[in-house]
């Protein structure tokens, strides 16, 4: 519920407080006193673009503030949605600067066109009689039968499930769509695979056959300097060993005479114990010493395939390419399990299918069984707002499964006898349309709460009963919903719990727009003027006078 409109600087407006009540409030003004702008504030409100040409003043910067209660509607959720504190008390602010820059806030909090616009359609209805792309929305129409139907639980399950469905789809997409890729990958990666696992690669493998390598390569060499080295060491007559004996023997001659020989004696003696084991294993790695040209060729081959894996995987040791061998494992058993992951998350998402199109289902049951009940209402109401050749029908056809469910809808209308039904969109007329507009608005109010409802004109092109009868379906509309109504009517305008009129005021250098609350004397003034014109008749006062009073 609108509880207050402050506008700065807009248009013809230099400053004007609109206090609106609940219940129908009446809106009127002589032409091309304003109402429209007061529109147009309310627009900027709801997302509208704006621009300087808007500006009263261009060296000041235009405010738009409405105040709303939300004390019977339950936006929690939509304003959580938006990152945006709720409260019941809600502040919405448009300001657009001298330099054209617009700015919007929501409880203070700064928020984009997008989102203004995304919580203003939760406050406010503003509706025009050119207002004819929203009542042939599928969209729109399916919130007209679900509003009839108390889908509201139906709606809400349907949600979830899809929001369910739509998660596990999405899941299973990404998963295909990378085994498709894997795939791709899988022929080159294995054969990568296969190439290492050949080789058997071992950490460090490298240095132990290049030094075994090198061996071999001078083994002849090597074999030769081991045989002289042993020559030394065992030669029968000149043999190092056996000189050394001689000289031990000499020094454990003389050992007893001197604690220094004997000391002498005793390193001597280990000498010759180290030079025989040395002299063994020389003879032993002599022995052993193969000159072997073909395991030569083959450790020399060894060593060149590493090296060129090293290239070929940009890498500088072993432990490397067993890293990325590893990792080539991983990536092909992947592929290889790709068949039970895919079959698992197809068999979720065709869980979550089944359960949305059982929801779906349930959603578009409940739906066709008020189908004819709201054609009937709504027959029965356009007849009385003298459409006595109006014809409306409801058509639904199942479609793909979407946010709003398996049902296109199409509300088919014709005003005259004979006509052809027809889409909405091609058939209504301004006037028409506004009844039409109007009777379904006056069904969804008994139905679920509604932000405030702005008719602009929408009596356009009736007089007489109809407007009589408009009235009072927007009063009866209003005991529930605050509605906001501009009209050139004295029937409408009678109606109204509060009546406002707008005017031009010309005591300034400037023309501005301004709007009082009309009291009950000024209000029949007011009604008086709209039925015979400026300066009416008494008899025109007192029959004004008579309408409030039956009202």
């Amino acid at each position: 519920m609108l509880r207050r409109l402050q506008v700065k600087n807009y248009v013809l407006i230099d400053h004007l407080i609109f206090e609106p009540n609940k219940g129908l409030n009446i809106i009127t003004g002589e032409t091309g006193a304003g109402k429209s702008v007061l529109l147009g504030a309310l627009g900027l409100l709801m997302g509208n673009r704006a621009d300087t040409k808007s500006l009263f003043n261009e060296n000041e910067k235009c405010v738009i503030e409405g105040e709303f209660d939300l004390s019977k509607h339950l936006l929690n959720d939509i304003f959580e949605a938006e990152d945006i504190d709720y409260d019941q008390h809600c502040i919405v602010r448009r300001e657009i600067s001298p330099q054209g820059k617009s700015r919007a806030f929501i409880n203070d909090t700064p928020v984009n066109l997008e989102t203004l616009k995304k919580i203003s359609f939760h406050l406010m209805d503003v509706h025009s009689q050119n207002d004819t792309l929203l009542l042939g929305s599928n969209a729109f129409q399916l919130e007209i039968i679900d509003a009839f139907a108390q889908n509201k639980k139906l709606i809400e399950k349907y949600k979830s499930a899809f929001k369910e469905y739509s998660q596990k789809k999405k899941a299973y997409d990404l998963l295909l769509e990378e085994a498709k890729e894997n795939k791709k990958e899988y022929d080159f990666n294995l054969y990568l695979f296969e190439e290492l696992s050949k080789e058997k690669i071992q950490p460090n493998q490298l240095s132990g056959i290049e030094q075994e390598l090198n061996l071999l390569e001078n083994a002849e060499e090597l074999k030769r300097k081991l045989s002289f080295a042993n020559e030394y060491f065992n030669h029968p007559e000149e043999s190092v060993i056996a000189q050394l004996r001689n000289a031990l023997s000499n020094l454990q001659s003389i050992s007893k005479f001197s604690p220094a020989y004997l000391e002498l004696k005793n390193r001597l003696e280990s000498c010759i114990i180290e030079l025989k084991d040395i002299a063994d294993e020389v003879e032993s790695e002599e022995e052993k010493l193969e000159i072997d040209n073909n395991k030569a060729d083959f450790l020399r081959e060894r060593v060149g395939v590493v090296y060129a894996l090293f290239q070929k995987h940009h890498v500088n040791s072993e432990a490397e390419l067993l890293k990325i061998q590893h990792d080539l494992d991983e990536k092909i058993n992947r592929v290889a399990n790709f068949e039970h992951l895919l079959e698992q998350s197809l068999q979720t998402k065709t869980i979550a299918q089944e359960n949305l199109l059982l929801c779906a289902q349930q959603l578009s049951t409940s739906r066709k069984a008020v189908l004819k009940d709201i054609e009937s209402q709504i027959a029965d109401l356009l007849q009385d707002l003298q459409m006595t050749n109006a014809k409306f029908c409801i058509e639904i056809n199942e479609t793909t499964v979407s946010e709003f469910g398996s049902d296109a809808i199409n509300f088919l209308f014709s005003a005259n006898k004979g006509g052809q039904l027809q889409s909405l969109k091609n058939v209504a007329s301004g006037g028409e349309f506004s009844r039409l507009m109007l009777v379904i608005k006056y069904i969804l109010a008994s139905k679920r709460a509604l932000p405030t409802i702005i008719f602009d004109e929408i009596d356009t092109g009736v007089s007489g009963e109809v407007s009589i009868k408009i009235g009072k379906m927007m009063r009866e509309m209003a005991k529930e919903h605050q509605l906001i109504t501009i009209t050139h009517l004295h029937q409408i305008a009678a109606q109204g719990n509060e009546h406002y009129f707008v005017y031009k005021d010309e005591k300034s250098d400037k023309t501005t727009t301004n709007i009082k609350k009309l009291d009950n004397e000024q209000r029949v003034s007011e009604i008086a003027e709209m039925i015979g014109g400026k300066n009416p008749s008494q008899a025109v006062i007192e029959n004004a006078r008579e309408i409030l009073a039956q009202k």
